[in-house]
């Protein structure tokens, strides 16, 4: 895997040009950055003007406070009551879902005499965790009573952003009368943020004050969360995966490919053996269906993905020699494999075919061309660093 850090920095600018320069960037770096490595990318996004850190669960919050990454981290799934603790211990900002929860919260910050940012999830129509919009006034009015709670922000989250702005818009009314609710009780709101990547590049009132923070994920990565989605703007991609032709076997005709001889060569035909399957992340719904990138030529999959073997027709690359560069998605010279074409013939959307890519997998971090760092099963080697 290949992480072009200077992409990542290009795509916080294109955010940062899309909201104007007094409105806070949180990215989202859960699920490992989305497969790109949270550490790395937290250093380098905070170094590109990010102001905060978006995670999902406690561990990942952890995870880079271990690092040595100081900034503000915010869990944005609802933790357990038992997770209270670690929030507190490790000084995380915490979605607080419930008066359970926000108590225990509560009780773990007098224990050590310290005090949690909290941020309160309003339900305008996604339809997962949060409070509802009816309740969330006398809700945020109980938690802010509790001592060692902080109510540092307040947050929506829009399920159709990069396809219905009319939907989004009668969310952001919902969600503005909670913000009003809350002047007309004297509560301040610090951190008032709605826009996940759809709604940067589609929507603009999701970061018009009152708002003053977006969260974007998958965008800083260089994807667009569906086809017709902010395609004005220039993303450029941050990761590319890669891989080494093997060995190669000349099978003769009639030999069959992998488990359940699902293919079956029709005449003596180049196989590369390719050391990388599903056990590494990449899809097994690539089997005879997908494609890769070989001496700048496209060259079929052919039989199944195995866990830690691909194989690959070279008839069309007969130049192809053990040791070659395999793309599975990336640039090649001047031809390009992208991660939307791989999630259309896997069957999946781009999130899922980065999120999916393993630690076996190693990740080398390049900036103006060069190597900075290197993320392994074993070892973290980020700008001289161990």
């Amino acid at each position: 895997m290949e992480i072009d850090l200077d992409a990542l920095t290009h795509n916080i600018g294109v955010v940062r040009s899309e909201v104007g320069p007094d409105v806070r960037i949180l990215l989202v770096v859960k699920a490992d950055a989305y497969g790109h490595g949270a550490v790395e990318v937290a250093r380098s996004a905070l170094e590109s003007g990010v102001s905060m850190l978006g995670v999902a669960t406690l561990h990942e919050g952890i995870e880079l406070r271990q690092a040595g990454v100081a900034a503000p981290v915010l869990i944005l799934s609802p933790p357990m009551k038992e997770e209270t603790t670690g929030v507190v211990e490790y000084d995380l900002s915490c979605t607080v879902p419930s008066l359970a929860v926000a108590r225990s919260l509560s009780r773990a910050c007098t224990a050590r005499s310290k005090s949690c940012p909290i941020h309160v999830e309003v339900d305008t129509g996604m339809g997962r965790s949060g409070i509802g919009a009816a309740e969330a006034l006398p809700f945020i009015s109980a938690v802010t009573s509790l001592p060692g709670l902080a109510l540092e922000g307040i947050f929506t989250h829009f399920p159709l952003s990069d396809e219905n702005p009319e939907f989004t818009e009668a969310q952001l009314d919902e969600f503005g009368a909670v913000l009003s609710g809350l002047g007309r009780k004297g509560i301040d709101v610090p951190v008032r943020h709605a826009a996940n990547s759809g709604a940067v590049l589609e929507v603009a009132s999701s970061f018009e004050a009152p708002l003053n923070m977006v969260r974007p994920g998958l965008m800083v990565y260089g994807l667009r969360p569906s086809r017709g989605c902010g395609t004005g703007a220039d993303l450029r991609a941050v990761m590319s995966f890669k891989s080494r032709i093997a060995q190669i076997r000349e099978l003769p005709a009639g030999h069959g490919v992998s488990y359940g001889r699902t293919y079956v060569a029709p005449e003596a035909t180049p196989v590369g053996v390719v050391p990388v399957g599903y056990g590494h992340g990449y899809s097994f719904r690539m089997s005879n269906a997908g494609e890769v990138l070989i001496r700048g030529h496209r060259a079929p999959i052919i039989g199944r993905v195995t866990m830690d073997v691909t194989m690959i027709d070279l008839t069309g690359v007969p130049e192809a020699e053990v040791g070659d560069e395999v793309v599975l998605f990336g640039s090649q010279g001047d031809s390009e494999l992208t991660v939307d074409e791989v999630a259309e013939r896997a069957g999946t959307i781009n999130y899922e075919v980065i999120c999916g890519i393993g630690k076996r997998v190693a990740r080398a971090y390049i900036r103006n061309g060069e190597m900075v760092g290197t993320r392994t099963l074993i070892e973290r080697r980020v700008v001289g660093r161990r």
